[in-house]
């Protein structure tokens, strides 16, 4: 529970001016939360009871998923009082936190139930690493992240692994082996058959750091192969497909936000011409555009890599362009303000917000099927591959020896080796007949040769 934090309606007023809202959702905001301010008042507390009661109260007025989206205003607004000490705590969070429950929205959708009390009972999850292996896992996670790994994949492995045990108390006493079988056991897909592999390699990394005596084991590869087998075939945009995505991100409806046609579009040609994942793209800064050498940096991207990639004159056009009228739009010019900036939350697209505008650009060329059908079609990432697929072509039509520039383009696309950039390669028919024909002239030469030198 929270005492009476607030009387001054002021602190709307003064936290509204901090986030660059339209003038409708600027009202929209006012009336929210001013009605949640009426609320707190009239109870003198902040806690979850005073959360149920403007659920209550508003909850007959809008469907629930406005209540919801209106609830997230609440939310954030109780995070900034915390930030200034007006209340204890966000009792949100506190029951995210009591709950193990990392999303707010679930808590706002049973605290909005006819019976609250039951509904976030079934929303508690065991909690991180109380099962038997719990500690020894932990201490493994964080031995490998002060030797300097990120080891974010791994410990997702690790917190699935002691959930299960959690939930199967019985396997408590059973031999680690025993447990192992249970969780490979639990589901019959070939992506968990290779994660239990994985996860049995560093399970038993960490045991032997507490006891040596325990055997060493190999990683197996073979599950990971299979999985890969079945993995999503990325989809390889012609330039034809590339040319009619630019023209619709150019023309794209944004009446609210004028700047987003030019963001979407610079978008597409780094992902597409500098080969950029879309969190590249979305933690790329101002002070990462270097106009005059024509360059951009990428910081601390995977394995912890930064390098600086030169782009082509065409692209440093748009980049120019685009940082004018980001300029004249009233964006920040600090260094460190998000070079893809829009009115709306921290003033930078974040990684989601990049893939639904990507997306929606893709469905409007008719290269993605429509709303509801779920993971199909063409994919944002698919232009990394496509870049990589369409830049060996264009050696091989010039006459340059693909081989000799692996090296380069995996340094380019931040790999640590060509291992790495090989998995990009998607054998198209145009790939196909120009190896043929390089093949057939030289090849074909080199096999004419070795036959006149035989007896």
């Amino acid at each position: 529970m929270t005492s009476r934090p607030y009387t001054d309606r002021g602190i709307v007023s003064c936290y509204l001016g901090q986030l660059r809202l339209s003038p409708h959702a600027r009202s929209v905001y006012a009336q929210v939360l001013h009605d949640f301010q009426a609320v707190a008042e009239r109870r003198r507390t902040v806690d979850r009871t005073t959360l149920e009661e403007w659920l209550r109260d508003w909850g007959a007025h809008w469907q629930q998923t406005t209540l919801l989206h209106r609830a997230r205003i609440v939310d954030r607004f109780l995070d900034h009082l915390v930030e200034l000490k007006l209340i204890t705590s966000n009792p949100i969070a506190v029951l995210r936190s009591e709950l193990s429950v990392k999303q707010s929205r679930p808590i706002w959708q049973a605290l909005a139930s006819r019976k609250p009390d039951r509904a976030l009972a079934a929303l508690r999850r065991p909690v991180a690493f109380g099962s038997v292996l719990g500690e020894i896992m932990r201490e493994h996670i964080e031995r490998m992240r002060m030797r300097g790994y990120r080891y974010t994949t791994q410990a997702a492995w690790f917190l699935r692994f002691d959930r299960f045990l959690q939930t199967n108390p019985e396997l408590a006493n059973e031999p680690v082996a025993t447990m192992l079988e249970h969780w490979a056991a639990a589901k019959s897909t070939r992506h968990h058959a290779a994660e239990c592999e994985r996860l049995e390699h560093a399970l038993t990394k960490a045991l032997r750091h507490r006891d040596p005596s325990v055997p060493p084991r190999r990683l197996d590869a073979r599950p990971q192969k299979e999985a890969a087998r079945h993995f999503r075939k990325p989809h390889i945009y012609s330039p034809a497909d590339v040319k009619r995505m630019l023209e619709i991100a150019r023309s794209y409806p944004s009446p609210r936000a004028p700047l987003r046609p030019m963001s979407a579009h610079l978008m597409l040609l780094l992902a597409y011409c500098a080969g950029l994942r879309r969190s590249e793209l979305a933690r790329l800064d101002l002070g990462d555009v270097d106009l005059r050498s024509g360059t951009i940096t990428i910081r601390e991207t995977k394995f912890f890599k930064t390098r600086i990639l030169p782009l082509p004159d065409t692209v440093m056009a748009e980049l120019r362009a685009y940082i004018d009228a980001r300029r004249r739009a009233g964006a920040p010019q600090d260094p460190q303000s998000g070079l893809f900036w829009q009115t709306q939350g921290n003033g930078r697209y974040g990684s989601a917000a990049i893939a639904w505008l990507i997306v929606d650009i893709l469905r409007r060329a008719e290269l993605k099927p429509g709303i509801g059908t779920g993971r199909t079609g063409p994919r944002l990432h698919d232009l990394r591959h496509s870049m990589v697929v369409n830049r060996m072509l264009q050696w091989y039509r010039s006459g340059i020896n693909p081989q000799d520039r692996l090296p380069f383009l995996a340094t380019y696309l931040g790999h640590r080796d060509i291992n790495s950039t090989l998995i990009y390669i998607t054998v198209t028919q145009d790939l196909m007949q120009e190896a043929s024909e390089r093949f057939r002239v030289v090849g074909a030469r080199c096999l004419a040769s070795v036959e006149e030198v035989q007896p």
